[in-house]
């Protein structure tokens, strides 16, 4: 199956199809068919650029929203379920 990139004229949306037989190639976001093929780095894969692509990857779940709530949301529980730890009392001057 090829994997080709484009970018919309109309737009300037850049995205990546999988061109099947009597696939239709129209921007994702506006349906516009001026569409200039680009350079597939899909082909082009190194070590850095995995690397690179994982790094993003982890950066964007990390702050994505679901992920934000469900760590406020297990605070949440074992405060609840486990109740108030009061913090350490300050350090004794002497």
């Amino acid at each position: 199956m090829p994997i080709f990139d484009y970018k919309c004229r109309g737009c300037g949306n850049k995205f990546e199809l999988i061109v099947l037989k009597g696939t239709v190639v129209a921007c994702p976001s506006c349906q516009s068919a001026d569409l200039e093929q680009m350079l597939s780095a899909f082909s082009v894969s190194t070590d850095e650029m995995s690397r690179a692509r994982v790094k993003k990857a982890r950066a964007r779940y990390i702050a994505s929203k679901d992920v934000k709530d469900k760590h406020v949301a297990e605070a949440e529980d074992i405060r609840e379920h486990m109740g108030e730890i009061p913090p350490p009392p300050p350090p004794k001057k002497s």
